[in-house]
């Protein structure tokens, strides 16, 4: 990939974005018609809405990979092959879930899976924590890892723009540290790529949304994600963790609080903070703008620790991050 060439990584994502737009638009009257989302005592949005979008962003992703890579040749390691057909699993998975509530178990075994695959499809020899960790130790905790996250971007996929709100900033921060050679060339390709396609789905789930994500693009976004991010790691853990640190405080959080009460921790539930927000009186905008600035924030940090390499602005900015991610918190608890 052309490092020095802007240009094309702005028009690769401003692509894709107008391929994403142009295939939601085409699929929805197909939405309507068999996977329409009904309001129930749950929900946050009032009006039935299609769900499922998330096919025409993975269909985005695909061809605009295909594309990139035989325009311009990246370095072929991380192959990206492994991970796209592990996305349309996903999509495929989370497609028959929008249509028909599967089992849970039937979700959490496919999501296992998925990440199993792509753990043993990481380049031979590669590790985050050589000197810490066994190969196989690690192996697992990738696996555990990816499970919980692609979970954690299910969970805070429930309002109108929250995935966009969460999507844009971290896929900005890893196309920065690929600009910065901190990531491979294929990984920053799939930033670039998921970005534009998120943000073309964006237009149809402004709100009040006319189309929604559904798990079909919730669970491939949420293994993009984790799989970028063990990169992202493998080069700077303290920026990984920045990156993510929103996205999973706000589902870690809720889950431990859900134990502790003793709730159900299998049900649906709209207790995360960002769904107690809209409860407390906040608009949907003013939720997911303060995600998105959060995010933001996250990601410049993110960047300024693999700029500096320094011990010392790790944990500047691994406790900025804290702060800032805290003080959203509490603000999206209280609501107005």
């Amino acid at each position: 990939m052309p490092l020095d060439q802007p240009a094309l990584w702005a028009a690769m994502v401003a692509g894709c974005a107008g391929l994403s737009a142009l295939l939601v638009f085409l699929l929805r009257p197909l939405l309507i018609r068999h996977l329409l989302a009904r309001p129930n005592a749950r929900s946050s949005h009032k009006v039935a809405t299609p769900q499922g979008a998330g096919l025409a962003v993975t269909a985005t992703v695909l061809i605009g990979c295909a594309l990139a890579v035989l325009l311009w040749h990246p370095a072929p390691e991380p192959s990206l092959v492994p991970v796209l057909a592990i996305a349309v699993a996903l999509t495929i998975l989370g497609s028959l879930d929008d249509a028909h509530a599967l089992p849970v178990s039937w979700r959490l075994i496919g999501q296992t899976l998925a990440a199993l695959v792509m753990a043993l499809s990481l380049p031979s020899g590669f590790q985050v924590f050589p000197d810490l960790l066994p190969l196989v130790a690690e192996r697992a905790l990738i696996v555990l890892g990816t499970v919980w996250f692609v979970n954690a971007v299910n969970f805070l996929d429930g309002l109108d723009w929250m995935t966009v709100a969460q999507v844009v900033p971290m896929t900005i921060g890893i196309t920065a540290l690929q600009a910065l050679r901190a990531v491979p060339a294929t990984v920053g390709l799939l930033a670039l790529v998921l970005l534009g396609a998120v943000l073309g789905f964006a237009v149809f789930n402004k709100h009040p949304a006319k189309v929604f994500l559904g798990d079909a693009g919730s669970l491939p976004i949420g293994f993009c994600l984790a799989f970028m991010l063990i990169f992202v790691a493998k080069a700077h853990l303290a920026a990984a963790l920045l990156l993510s640190l929103y996205t999973l405080a706000d589902a870690t959080l809720t889950l431990f609080r859900r134990i502790i009460d003793r709730e159900p921790i299998l049900s649906a539930h709209r207790t995360h903070f960002y769904q107690r927000a809209v409860v407390q009186g906040l608009r949907v905008p003013q939720v997911t703008a303060r995600v998105f600035v959060l995010g933001l924030v996250l990601a410049g940090l993110a960047v300024a620790t693999v700029l500096a390499r320094s011990f010392l602005v790790d944990f500047l900015c691994l406790g900025l991050g804290l702060l800032a991610t805290g003080l959203v918190l509490s603000a999206l608890a209280r609501g107005r």
